[in-house]
């Protein structure tokens, strides 16, 4: 039987400009929060690594959670200049789907989010092929919240091909 190890035990130090945002992350953190992280890792450094998807065709590294760590990173001279430009990550092997989940996962055990973001991920998912259980399973959403969401788009298609009711958990 093979033990896998969390990715918090592999760390790499890697080029910032080897990484790149996602264009799925709901995400946001107000002016003053942001100059309380640039402050946070001046002061205490990266206590946290960012976790990326590493793009082998494209040689980069994709942001699933730590934006703002990156962007710190890229915005702060002074910080850049102290970690010489190299941005603590982790890498995970997942698929497009389950990286959009895992975002999702960090950002909403931290707090909250953009809802447009969030009906554009739950129609991506949809148009995925993810059922309902699966997005709410792996996004942590109720089925009332889940079809709120859904009901926001106003398309239609997603909710094709389906009753017209969200499975109980």
């Amino acid at each position: 039987m093979k033990t896998q190890t969390s990715p918090v035990y592999h760390v790499k130090a890697v080029p910032v400009e080897k990484v790149r945002a996602n264009d799925y992350n709901p995400n946001s953190v107000a002016p003053p929060e942001m100059k309380l992280l640039e402050l946070s890792i001046w002061e205490d450094g990266f206590t946290m690594p960012c976790v990326c998807y590493y793009n082998a065709q494209d040689d980069m590294y994709e942001l699933v959670d730590g934006f703002h760590r990156y962007k710190v990173m890229k915005t702060s001279e002074r910080i850049f200049k102290r970690e010489n430009g190299l941005l603590p990550v982790v890498v995970i092997e997942k698929d497009l789907s389950n990286r959009m989940a895992s975002t999702i996962r960090h950002n909403r055990a931290r707090g909250s989010h953009n809802i447009k973001l969030m009906t554009e991920i739950i129609a991506d998912l949809t148009k995925a092929g993810m059922s309902d259980r699966w997005i709410m399973k792996n996004i942590g959403m109720d089925r009332d919240e889940l079809l709120r969401l859904k009901q926001i788009t106003g398309l239609a298609e997603l909710f094709a091909d389906k009753e017209f009711s969200i499975p109980e958990d």
